[in-house]
């Protein structure tokens, strides 16, 4: 007897260690544009154990440093993108990663457009889920929008980082 209540208690451990697992949804292929309409490239957001992580592949923007951001809106409306709203910040925190006072759940590292315009590269969010339901889950309020910004982000000034115009945006939606 002891035997089958051992065994049993051992089954039920393994299969309530299921129900803490993290949600691992598909990933989500955002089509990036640019102010004329024109394709620019992709960002596919993948659900980690803590966050996302944005595989980024983008070409014909300018060279140097840009930011991007989630934004709260799920609105690409060119050429300036003014719809996708401020920074998607369910947390009402201030603007910037090195920020005491921040971040938002949309702020996100800046990332490197080599000379030919081209971009590759894997940024990680930590602040935010693809997880429906949960008040920073990218579906949230019916989606957001990623923007890619013409400067580098300050990582500290409220409301955006003085990352300049938005020049791509690709939207997020369940």
């Amino acid at each position: 007897m002891k035997k089958r209540v051992c065994l049993f208690l051992s089954f039920a451990a393994l299969l309530s260690a299921g129900a803490f697992a993290y949600y691992k949804s598909p990933a989500k292929v955002v089509t990036l544009t640019d102010a004329k309409g024109a394709s620019v490239g992709t960002a596919t957001i993948e659900q980690e154990k803590k966050g996302v992580e944005i595989h980024l592949s983008v070409s014909g923007l300018a060279p140097g440093e840009h930011a991007i951001h989630f934004h709260q809106t799920a609105s690409c409306v060119a050429p300036d993108f003014k719809s996708a709203g401020g920074h998607f910040n369910p947390t009402g925190m201030h603007h910037g990663l090195n920020n005491p006072a921040g971040p938002h759940a949309g702020d996100m590292p800046n990332f490197t457009v080599a000379a030919d315009g081209t971009a590759k590269t894997t940024i990680t969010d930590e602040r935010v889920t693809l997880e429906p339901g949960l008040p920073n889950s990218l579906f949230a309020n019916g989606g957001t929008a990623l923007i890619i910004h013409a400067k580098a982000d300050d990582m500290m000034n409220d409301p955006a980082g003085n990352a300049g115009d938005r020049v791509a945006c690709g939207l997020i939606v369940p």
